[in-house]
């Protein structure tokens, strides 16, 4: 089970959604939301230029800003829309929680 908890400066993502080493489906929705949790953080730091701490490691990502402007937190609503979306075809693979 992934597990994506969001917040108003940032998310923490973490777990893997493959219920095997074979799982197709999971391995492609891991995928899916590392690819987006990824852009996120990239978009955040590298295009808005907001400074952010980063932790990432195995099957997990943290990712936090000290003082987000107006696009971090647009691309962060966004990145919980999306996980949020794939939540509901993936409800036993993604759990989306919001701590705002």
């Amino acid at each position: 089970m992934t597990e994506a908890k969001f917040w108003n400066y940032g998310f923490h993502i973490k777990g893997h959604s493959t219920k095997t080493a074979r799982d197709s489906a999971g391995r492609a929705l891991c995928a899916a939301v590392s690819s987006a949790a990824y852009l996120a953080a990239n978009t955040i730091t590298d295009v808005i230029g907001d400074k952010a701490r980063i932790e990432v490691s195995d099957g997990e990502m943290f990712f936090e800003t000290e003082n987000p402007s107006d696009g971090t937190v647009a691309v962060l609503k966004g990145l919980k829309l999306h996980l949020s979306e794939l939540s509901k075809d993936y409800g036993k693979r993604l759990s989306v929680i919001s701590e705002v």
